[in-house]
């Protein structure tokens, strides 16, 4: 595993194209820092890692139209 180099959000806005090309040359993870503290991770592409599963997916059922009233009586009485 390849180690973080950590960049001041002053030294990352100067130096942005380069430092994405850092990044891409040397599969190296890079935190940006504001006050020394951490504010953004910039990380490697990996191909396919950009299509998250859908967890929605199959779980919603189609019941018809839910707009329109119902022929039913309601009993709402306690």
């Amino acid at each position: 595993m390849k180690t973080t180099k950590f960049v001041a959000a002053t030294e990352f806005k100067a130096h942005c194209l380069a430092l994405l090309e850092e990044v891409r040359q040397t599969r190296q993870r890079l935190l940006v820092t504001r006050h020394g503290k951490p504010v953004v991770e910039i990380s490697p592409y990996k191909a396919g890692s950009s299509e998250q599963p859908n967890p929605l997916k199959g779980s919603i059922l189609f019941e018809g139209d839910v707009l329109s009233p119902i022929a039913e009586k309601w009993d709402g009485a306690p």
